[in-house]
């Protein structure tokens, strides 16, 4: 490595990639190769290698904006963090706090998530703040937190999946969304493994499958449930593992039963003889997983459906046990550490619940406060943007573009346009930025330093490399300086490193326990899986509590203790076991030699997260899509991503190499489907729901089924996918219907 290089991740993907950087002449950066990191062993794909590219002020921000006679024109920091502070200020004065709301991103580090939900809640006093990441992979955290006590992505580090024998990809495709990735797979079937890929498309994923399942989108949880009934008829279930380790066994074979394999061909589109075939890749080896993603999860029964998946995995043994379990692959930058950290609508720092007395208590201490004058839960993201302008008059915006990432997105943008006051701190100038009255210009990755948490539960530290533009500030100066004017003088430092002391303390005995990891730790290693507590084993904390314990040296539930209680964690496997204590770690601080916790890669070996240490089958049915397609409506609308941008595409857009593999949506549509319509490639054709119409070039392709039509959706205009999603909430998540919704399409003339 260069000695001038910064060691540091990349910008985009939860897979958070490790890359150096290093000076170029220019006076910007270039990426170069970070062998060393375990996640991507130097591998990046073109978004990271072109990342640097949004940090030039020809693409960014420079300046605060203000809006003057319906254009946002320059202005000084002053003046514009003065009109913000007077805008919630009076809003708040006229029409009580919560009609302030407040709306995150999953791209923001720890440090910012975390102090995000704290000005919100102690600041502004409203319950109304939540975040882009529940449209990433809410669905998944629910079904985890139901069936094992706990969520986070991975419950095995990624080198695990090469060493397993059989792989369920769930609607995922990381050929396009973590190219990275794909070599664990890859590394899979050189090792004799099998790939079994579940997706309407057949996408360049699954053309690296033994098997490819294409079901109609919204049926996935009919094709787990047939799945689980074969294994059952076939007498593949693991009877000693269900009896010793779970429960709720006997409601859920009950109902997977009832779906007999003639049954979910029907409604899935495939056949018994592929599902015999997934079953028996899946149960020959002694070690498989099932891996979900956005696919199952964005739907209105997103939870029930990760669960039936989980289901498939405690039937035969294949969860909380080495190289084999479920999890999900998270999407956002900073998706998992984003919720764990307050900026969702139900929850404080350390995944603690906001409705539980005790965390309050834990929380208010940490921050000063009185626990009663926290607020309770406020709504989730889709209904908090479908308030906007009714109940929510003003909303503070930070990280987020839901004016082309939301769903029924048009309606979204109206919402927005009928505040009385926003502000939007960003990097660029968005399509919700445009709409602002004021917005603010902040730091990006390569500028500043803050940690985040990857899709594994790896928390990692991003380096500052560069001095930001002059007239650029970071968004803890931002809310530093607004407590400041909203009358809040002291608790908002805006050094990172200050904030993620606060953060630990916040976390402690939490589920997302980050208080025995330090910037030290993380300057050192590759990251620290939590959970990772700061108090060893058999040691008292500070406020004169045992930590509880599994036996094991890890931290445990105990009875009674509920959420607000420490996840049960297996032994970790010895891998940065022994190390030496740090002189800034709470277990340093009384002189003694404890060592720090080594960080937990592998969760569940010894017992699950839950108070009896089992884990939870869903019972749970197959149900239809919330609009399922009729005459007026005939096709279904599948979305996603494409390799070259990203999300909204805020930032990828404005970098030409990647516009120039991507320049702009499309709409991906089956031969026969080309035909009717008497359309060919190219030409434009209009998808049209029932909240709205886009219009795309057609890409005519057999890789998708002839009932189904994908667009992806990282443009905003005529062509911007979610004008037609669906926002049918999932009844647990809160999760919109990205994945599926009716349309018909028509051929556009000329």
């Amino acid at each position: 490595m260069n000695s001038t290089s910064t060691p540091t991740h990349c910008p985009y993907c939860a897979l958070q990639c490790g890359m150096n950087l290093t000076p170029s002449p220019d006076g910007g950066v270039e990426v170069l190769e970070r062998a060393d990191f375990p996640v991507n062993r130097g591998a990046l794909c073109g978004k990271g290698r072109t990342a640097p590219a949004v940090l030039s002020s020809s693409v960014r921000l420079t300046s605060p904006l203000v809006r003057e006679g319906g254009s946002l024109v320059p202005a000084t920091w002053a003046q514009a963090l003065d009109r913000i502070a007077d805008g919630l200020s009076s809003i708040r004065s006229a029409h009580g706090p919560d009609a302030l709301g407040v709306f995150g991103g999953g791209g923001l580090t720890n440090e910012k998530a975390y102090t995000l939900g704290k000005f919100a809640r102690i600041v502004l006093g409203t319950s109304q703040i939540d975040y882009n990441g529940r449209f990433c992979m809410s669905s998944a955290a629910a079904a985890g937190m139901k069936a094992f006590g706990l969520d986070r992505g991975l419950p095995f580090p990624l080198e695990d999946i090469p060493k397993t024998g059989c792989v369920i990809l769930v609607g995922s495709n990381p050929a396009e969304t973590m190219p990275p990735a794909l070599r664990y797979f890859t590394e899979l079937k050189e090792n004799g493994g099998t790939l079994i890929v579940v997706d309407p498309r057949r996408t360049r994923t699954a053309e690296q499958a033994d098997l490819h399942l294409a079901p109609r989108p919204g049926t996935d949880l009919a094709l787990a449930l047939g799945l689980l009934h074969l294994v059952v008829a076939e007498g593949r279930t693991d009877e000693e593992y269900i009896r010793e380790r779970t429960t709720g066994w006997e409601d859920a074979r009950a109902a997977a039963m009832a779906h007999w394999p003639e049954q979910v061909e029907r409604i899935t589109g495939v056949s018994v003889p592929e599902l015999r075939e997934a079953v028996r890749l899946f149960c020959t080896p002694e070690n498989a997983m099932v891996l979900t993603a956005r696919g199952p999860e964005q739907q209105s029964k997103g939870t029930d459906t990760v669960g039936a998946w989980i289901n498939l995995c405690l039937a035969t043994g294949r969860a909380g046990r080495p190289l084999s379990g479920y999890g999900c692959l998270t999407g956002q930058g900073n998706g998992q550490g984003g919720r764990e950290h307050g900026q969702k609508a139900d929850q404080l720092p350390g995944y603690r619940k906001l409705t539980d007395p005790a965390a309050r208590r834990h929380v208010a201490e940490v921050w000063g406060v009185d626990p009663d004058s926290l607020p309770g839960p406020g709504r989730s993201a889709y209904e908090l943007l479908d308030a906007l302008g009714t109940d929510i008059r003003a909303l503070l915006l930070m990280g987020s573009n839901p004016v082309v990432s939301a769903p029924r997105a048009a309606h979204v943008e109206e919402r927005i346009k009928s505040l009385d006051f926003l502000a939007v701190c960003d990097v660029v100038l968005s399509e919700t930025a445009a709409l602002a009255d004021v917005v603010l210009p902040v730091t990006q990755w390569a500028e500043e330093t803050g940690t985040t948490t990857n899709l594994e539960g790896r928390v990692l530290l991003r380096r500052r490399a560069i001095t930001p533009p002059q007239g650029v500030r970071s968004d803890l100066e931002v809310m530093h300086e607004l407590a400041a004017r909203l009358g809040v003088e002291k608790g908002f430092p805006t050094d990172p490193e200050e904030v993620f002391e606060e953060l630990r303390r916040a976390s402690a005995g939490g589920p997302a326990d980050y208080s025995g990891i330090t910037y030290r730790r993380l300057a050192e290693e590759n990251g620290v899986f939590w959970p990772c507590p700061a108090v060893p084993d058999g040691a008292e904390d500070r406020a004169g509590a045992a930590p509880a314990s599994g036996g094991d040296g890890t931290p445990a539930v105990a009875p009674g203790d509920g959420e607000d209680a420490a996840p049960a964690v297996a032994p970790d496997d010895g891998e940065d076991a022994g190390l030496d204590v740090l002189p800034d770690d709470p277990a340093a601080q009384d002189g003694t030699d404890a060592e720090v916790h080594p960080g937990t890669p592998r969760l569940f070996l010894d017992r699950f997260a839950t108070e009896d240490g089992r884990a939870r089958f869903a019972p749970v049915s197959h149900r239809a899509v919330a609009e399922e397609p009729d005459a007026e409506y005939p096709v279904l609308l599948t979305t996603g991503r494409v390799v070259a941008q990203y999300q909204s595409g805020a930032q990828t857009r404005r970098v030409d190499e990647l516009n120039a593999a991507a320049p702009g949506p499309f709409v991906e549509l089956h031969p026969r489907l080309a035909e009717r319509l008497g359309a060919a490639e190219g030409d434009p054709v209009a998808v049209v729901s029932r909240r709205g119409r886009a219009v795309a070039p057609a890409r005519i392709t057999a890789s998708i089924r002839p009932d189904t039509v994908f667009m992806p959706f990282h443009w905003p205009g005529e062509g911007r996918a979610n004008t037609l999603t669906n926002p049918a909430l999932d009844p647990t998540s809160r999760m919109p219907e990205f994945k599926a919704c009716a349309v018909r399409v028509e051929a556009v003339k000329a």
